[in-house]
């Protein structure tokens, strides 16, 4: 890695020694004055910084604010969420044969999805903000997460969502956590090109991962993947095998690992591959690898049954990117089909994830595959919702009903 940027001294913009600096030209801003998602200087993505930063002796507790010394507050807008589990997996073992691998499940969050990880420091920061609406773009998941924290802090939450592409298990969860649901007539993208507008025009406070704050909370994952696989196995793994959609955990993460080797905590050479899977229907970040370059090009036509990965726009893709370079990892498309498969082997291990979490094993075996990934490594895969988030995908991998009349012969019979 050649980029720690990070820590030093703070620049008179901190609050509580914590501020905002752009990952583009460098400039600092005050995070907590005024609302601000974007460089003022330059349009570039911001990150938040910190006066100093934690090694793991100084994380006690539990769940996501087990981390506050790495977060901007002591606590936040909680439901208790982290602590996800690290599974084994004996039929992806087999299947990928590697030296061990192991199943981040992020589905085991209260709303289901890793979005909660998020919500609890970003809905935290529009407290103290002040703001009186929050609002989001969403596949499904960030609507869902966004209206539980939304309800549990008192606040109204505005969600747009691209007509007919969101699993209804995710509607109806925004719907009954009391979000106002906008059905957009366009994709994910034009979602979110317009609430980011709504936002400019300080109509709400957008939770969507172009904020920075958001991310925050999504790097937990990283750091209780490190201390999972030092307790299971003894030593951190080689490689973090993701989905990509808006790649914003991609890039909490590679945060995650520089804030870890800026605390002295991690050896640069002791840091993760990030590797990122997309969907083929949707995989304009796996182009830009491919192609070696440091942006995406936009997508506008985007299609695959892993709903949560549906984005032809990855906004964190300037955060994201550098995380894949510099940490050795690369990225890799896989078909629906494979996802499918993928989903099952899954399922047979006992694990229930939605398609879209499954990429992460389906790149694993495509990567084993190609000879990318080496049999010598040892290899989390994250899985970021729970099979029930849609049913329908489940539903269509799963076996038919076998109808029998209502009698043990007759269901003897059937067996």
């Amino acid at each position: 890695m050649s980029d720690l940027s990070l820590g030093g001294e703070p620049p008179a913009v901190a609050d509580d020694g914590v501020w905002l600096a752009c990952v583009e030209c460098g400039a600092t801003v005050a995070p907590f004055d005024d609302v601000v998602y974007r460089c003022p200087d330059c349009d570039g993505l911001l990150e938040a910084r910190y006066a100093d930063y934690p090694t793991f002796d100084d994380f006690d507790g539990s769940g996501v604010w087990r981390y506050a010394a790495a977060l901007p507050f002591d606590e936040g807008v909680s439901i208790r969420e982290g602590d996800t589990p690290l599974y084994e997996v004996p039929d992806v073992a087999a299947a990928a044969d590697v030296a061990d691998v192991r199943v981040k499940h992020e589905g085991a969050n209260p709303t289901g999805s890793f979005k909660d990880r998020g919500m609890t420091v970003g809905v935290k920061v529009a407290d103290r903000l002040g703001v009186d609406r929050l609002a989001c773009a969403s596949t499904g998941n960030t609507s869902a997460a966004l209206a539980a924290y939304g309800a549990r802090a008192d606040t109204p939450v505005l969600v747009l969502l691209p007509a007919g592409k969101v699993a209804a298990g995710k509607v109806a969860q925004a719907a009954l956590h009391g979000a106002r649901i906008c059905e957009v007539d366009g994709n994910f993208d034009d979602c979110l090109d317009v609430v980011a507008e709504l936002a400019d025009r300080g109509e709400a406070y957008l939770l969507n991962s172009l904020n920075p704050f958001r991310l925050e909370g999504q790097k937990t994952i990283g750091l209780e993947v490190l201390e999972q696989s030092l307790a299971a196995t003894g030593e951190w793994p080689d490689r973090v095998v993701l989905p990509v959609g808006n790649a914003g955990n991609t890039a909490a993460l590679y945060k995650c690992f520089r804030e870890l080797v800026a605390a002295g905590a991690m050896d640069e050479t002791e840091v993760p591959k990030l590797t990122g899977v997309q969907a083929a229907g949707a995989a304009p970040l796996v182009e830009a690898v491919e192609a070696g370059r440091d942006h995406v090009e936009r997508w506008d036509d985007v299609e695959t049954k892993a709903t949560a990965i549906r984005i032809g726009n990855p906004v964190n893709a300037p955060k994201a990117l550098p995380g894949i370079y510099e940490t050795g990892g690369t990225a890799v498309a896989v078909s629906d089909d494979q996802i499918t498969a993928a989903q099952r082997t899954l399922a047979e291990d006992g694990v229930g994830v939605e398609p879209a979490s499954a990429a992460s094993v389906a790149g694993l075996l495509e990567l084993r595959e190609r000879g990318a990934v080496g049999a010598d490594e040892r290899v989390v895969c994250l899985t970021t919702g729970h099979l029930l988030k849609d049913p329908d995908a489940a539903a269509d991998a799963g076996g038919e009903p076998t109808p029998v009349p209502a009698d043990a012969d007759g269901v003897l019979d059937a067996l």
